[in-house]
């Protein structure tokens, strides 16, 4: 079974985690790395002959037109993260179609092809702001991958569908949320991030071969350029849990993820899910 593989492109002082203590009118100033962390990234998956869909900032692309060439060059889905990594649920609707419709026509622009897909950065619609699944099949989106389906400090909505689905609120948009795996009735991430430098690797991947075994379903992994740097500029002042969920094993993250991509199947999101839609 085909998995899609997922990255999130936005650079390590991007992180919603750090947003109290790096503002965003500091970011030009600081030593950005994603375009390092790309080539990496394009080069492991290219040894391997794995196609992937990029969410990809508008901020990022903006600065970084060549990787986004390069994205579709190489064969991969480009989709959209949005522009600056605004929590959609901290926009109003009209800042939200602001951000997402300027972030779609950029990315469209730079690389001429129709961008189809979106993620909101830390997973952030839910129950409060279904709305915003409007706002994105209004400004030509085909579907969104934002709902994270547990129960977080930060975002989650443990209720939602575990799979991909039309939710009522969408109007015909396809959700396409991360990946968690039932067990002692609650939901548990198995799609990649924090969790999968955490935990071993060996929980990963029977995670996701349960996923694919005993739900017959494709499973949605992802993953940022910044957790394959471990030698990215170490942030001071920042909380114990914030500390801890970035920086923890990074030096692992690479070869994990090379073994992962043997490990599995994988594709692009248009291609598992956009087509057995059409079909």
């Amino acid at each position: 079974m085909r998995n899609a593989m997922t990255i999130d492109v936005e650079d390590y002082f991007q992180v919603s985690a750090f947003e109290q203590h790096i503002a965003p009118e500091s970011w030009d100033r600081l030593p950005c790395r994603v375009a390092r962390n790309m080539d990496l990234i394009l080069a492991m998956l290219a040894e391997s002959g794995v196609k992937a869909t990029f969410f990809t900032l508008g901020w990022v692309a903006q600065r970084y037109p060549e990787q986004v060439r390069r994205i579709v060059a190489e064969g991969h889905e480009l989709a959209s993260h949005g522009f600056n990594h605004r929590r959609a649920a901290d926009q109003s609707r009209s800042e939200f179609r602001q951000d997402v419709d300027s972030a779609k026509k950029l990315l469209e622009d730079i690389a001429g092809v129709a961008v189809l897909g979106y993620r909101a950065p830390s997973f952030s619609i839910g129950a409060a702001n279904m709305w915003a699944l409007d706002v994105l099949r209004e400004t030509g989106h085909r579907y969104s991958s934002s709902i994270y389906p547990i129960v977080h400090d930060h975002y989650g909505m443990p209720d939602a569908p575990r799979f991909a689905h039309q939710p009522a609120a969408g109007n015909g948009l396809l959700e396409l949320p991360a990946t968690t795996i039932r067990a002692f009735n609650r939901n548990w991430p198995a799609s990649g991030g924090g969790y999968f430098r955490l935990l071993p690797y060996a929980v990963s991947r029977a995670m996701i071969g349960h996923i694919n075994r005993r739900d017959r379903q494709p499973a949605i992994f992802y993953f940022h350029p910044w957790e394959v740097d471990p030698e990215q500029p170490v942030q001071q002042g920042i909380g114990f849990k914030s500390r801890f969920r970035h920086y923890v094993n990074l030096k692992r993250m690479e070869p994990r993820i090379r073994q992962l991509l043997r490990d599995f199947q994988w594709d692009r999101m248009d291609r598992i899910f956009l087509t057995e839609q059409a079909a």
